[in-house]
């Protein structure tokens, strides 16, 4: 019979916030999946427990998820962990549940505290509707195509940042967001956690005058619904449509100009060219 696989969250910063059902499971599973034993190992010692810990993470998730799967599928019991949170979120974890299952070995969660829903709670931004974007890549044109993506989002986005990129991040938004509001949320749970209130443009000031310290994750405000953003090749696609349901080039490139707010005669001067 197959083992189990749990996902155990675990403090974000304050270890007050590890819960008695995260340290019983620890105690009795057979051994532990971890983003860095030398990080869990600290959490371990805190509270007393002693378990074989097996390192899992990017760079060797393959192999090593083969490895657990494979002590799964032999009886035994494992629990996922990584440095902080909730594993498989923007985690190498995902990959270790999505085999468990296709593997037919179940998988139980055992919740615990989560910097995402912590900080979208605290930033008293809105909440009702929100998209979790986590790490931006520093390589500039896939950055450049993802920031440019998501430009028309109108919901609450979440990011999490590392201080010595915070300015470059906090720069290119404002770039294809233009000065929107944010909510600045460094060290959760910690001792010097705070939330700024600001939109880029301060925040920018406020960053290259004051050195970027802690983990970040910012909240930013979705597009406004009332002035969404058109591109040319956006109107285009628009006009195209309307001549497609039976208008005439004119009347639909005047139709498009109205919504996207480009110039009637551009749009249709586009479309005979193409």
């Amino acid at each position: 019979m197959s083992g189990k696989l749990y996902i155990v969250g675990t403090p974000i910063g304050n270890l007050s916030d590890f819960s008695p059902r995260a340290i019983d499971t620890l105690s009795k599973v057979d051994f532990l999946a971890v983003e860095d034993t030398r990080v869990t190992v600290k959490l371990l010692n805190h509270f007393g427990i002693k378990k074989e810990m097996l390192a899992y993470y990017e760079h060797n998730k393959n192999s090593k998820g083969n490895l657990i799967i494979t002590r799964l599928l032999n009886g035994e019991s494992c629990a996922l962990v990584s440095d902080a949170g909730m594993p498989a979120i923007s985690d190498p974890g995902e990959d270790l549940v999505r085999q468990a299952y296709e593997n037919g070995i179940e998988v139980e969660s055992v919740p615990g505290p989560s910097a995402v829903i912590t900080a979208l709670a605290i930033s008293g931004m809105p909440s009702g509707r929100f998209c979790f974007e986590g790490f931006l890549t520093m390589n500039k044109i896939g950055r450049r195509e993802y920031l440019e993506g998501l430009k028309n989002e109108t919901r609450t986005m979440i990011f999490y940042e590392a201080p010595h990129k915070l300015c470059a991040t906090l720069q290119d938004m404002l770039k294809y967001f233009g000065n929107r509001k944010i909510a600045i949320v460094r060290e959760l749970t910690k001792l010097h956690e705070s939330v700024i209130h600001t939109d880029f443009e301060q925040a920018i000031a406020y960053y290259n005058d004051n050195e970027p310290r802690g983990e970040f994750v910012l909240i930013v405000s979705g597009a406004d619904k009332e002035k969404k953003s058109y591109t040319i090749e956006d109107a285009i696609k628009i006009a195209q449509k309307l001549i497609n349901e039976g208008q005439s080039t004119s009347s639909a490139a005047k139709e498009a100009a109205a919504l996207t707010g480009h110039k009637k005669g551009e749009i249709y001067k586009r479309i005979l060219s193409e």
